[in-house]
């Protein structure tokens, strides 16, 4: 019964690991095309500076 559960667990797992994509061509939510010359490439941490309300 044990190893009926783990070939189980494996087989889950192998599904899992194969609907992650390794490498996209398009941005997941929108679905347009990813290129060297999207403005996204030079953002920085700085540039999402958040303010809280209040202040």
């Amino acid at each position: 019964m044990q190893t009926k559960s783990l070939t189980a667990l494996l087989m889950m797992v192998a599904l899992i690991l194969s609907a992650c994509e390794k490498e996209a061509d398009t941005y997941p939510i929108t679905g347009e095309q990813c290129g060297p010359d999207d403005p996204v490439q030079t953002l920085d941490a700085t540039d999402c500076n958040i303010v809280p309300p209040g202040i």
